[in-house]
C-alpha cells in the first residue's frame, strides 16, 4: 500500500467525515392559518403532510391552529403554507400562566383562545406614562395642592 496509497486513504476518510450530514431533530411546529371551513382545513392538512419529513399534521379549525410533528424546518413548514395563499404565522400564543405580565398591552389579544395570551419579548415591561404620574401626584399626600376630598 506504499506512501499514497496510505494519503490517499487520510484523504477520502477526512474528506467523508465533512458530508455527513447532521441528523434533523424531531420538532413539532405549530402555525395559525385562517381556515373557513372543512375544505379549508383538508388542503392546508395535504399540503403540509407532503412536506418531506412531516410525521403528523393535526388541524384543529376552532382555533384555526395546525401543529405538524416530525423531522422538519419551522421555515419549510411554513413557506409551504404560504404557498396555499392563506394567511399564515408562526403560532403566536403562549400559555396564560408562563408570561411575567399578561396584562401587558402586547400580550392581550381578543383572539387567543382561553387561557392563552400572546408571546412576547421578556423585556416588554409595564411602564407609567407621565399621565399616569401626573394622577398619582394630584392625590398625593406631600403634594400641597393636591385634592383633599380624601
Amino acid at each position: 500500500m506504499g506512501v499514497e496509497g496510505t494519503i490517499e486513504y487520510i484523504s477520502d476518510l477526512l474528506s467523508s467525515v465533512k458530508k455527513k450530514k447532521k441528523k434533523k431533530q424531531m420538532q413539532t411546529v405549530a402555525l395559525k392559518v385562517r381556515m373557513d371551513c372543512d375544505g379549508c382545513a383538508r388542503k392546508m392538512k395535504s399540503v403540509l403532510s407532503s412536506v418531506k419529513g412531516a410525521k403528523s399534521v393535526d388541524v384543529d379549525l376552532k382555533q384555526q391552529k395546525v401543529t405538524v410533528t416530525g423531522f422538519v424546518e419551522p421555515k419549510k413548514v411554513l413557506a409551504a403554507a404560504k404557498a396555499t395563499k392563506k394567511k399564515v404565522e408562526i403560532w403566536p400564543y403562549v400559555p396564560y400562566s408562563i408570561v411575567s405580565n399578561p396584562y401587558v398591552s402586547q400580550a392581550y389579544d381578543k383572539k387567543a383562545p382561553p387561557n392563552h395570551v400572546r408571546a412576547i419579548p421578556a423585556t416588554a415591561t409595564v411602564t407609567e406614562s407621565t399621565m399616569d404620574d401626573h394622577y398619582t401626584n394630584m392625590f398625593s399626600d406631600e403634594n400641597p395642592n393636591a385634592c383633599s376630598i380624601m
